[in-house]
């Protein structure tokens, strides 16, 4: 059977409580409003001026035509039967432009976050559960001290 042991509804509740749902209902959000600013940073900052740089020329339209459409009397008979190569560059360089964009703004966060965890830097507040870790990591290390003197005494 497939729902052996809690009830489905017991097992949702739990799944929800637990804030797995909470946590991906926030990425989705966070996603999403993240999607739009690369979105406006793709076509309003960076494409511009690489439009500038390749003299207004648009790679979408590019492409190689393996059958031209056979046209009768204005009527499309055939259809014009092509590979769309411009589209492909095109996608591929706003795929570079995004991943590069997310790879700098995860760096940016991941530098924030080693600060923020570094004990000794003073001038970003760390969080509590990182000072309490430095304080029980510094006292077995003097624990670990007085243990290693008394066995040289005792010795």
């Amino acid at each position: 059977m497939l729902f052996k042991g809690k009830n489905i509804l017991e097992e949702f509740k739990e799944f929800a409580i637990k804030g797995n749902m909470i946590d991906i209902a926030v990425g989705v959000i966070i996603g999403s409003a993240f999607n739009q600013v690369i979105d406006v940073l793709v076509k309003k900052v960076i494409m511009p001026p690489l439009s500038l740089l390749t003299d207004g020329i648009n790679f979408i339209d590019k492409k190689i035509i393996l059958r031209h459409a056979l046209k009768e009397g204005g009527k499309i008979i055939k259809e014009e039967v092509y590979i769309g190569y411009g589209e492909l560059l095109t996608v591929l360089l706003n795929f570079l432009i995004i991943s590069f964009t997310v790879f700098i703004v995860i760096r940016v966060f991941n530098q924030l976050r080693k600060n923020a965890e570094d004990t000794k830097n003073k001038h970003v507040s760390t969080p509590k559960n990182i000072e309490l870790l430095s304080d029980l990591k510094l006292l077995m290390q003097e624990q670990n001290a007085l243990l290693k003197e008394k066995n040289k005494a005792n010795s």
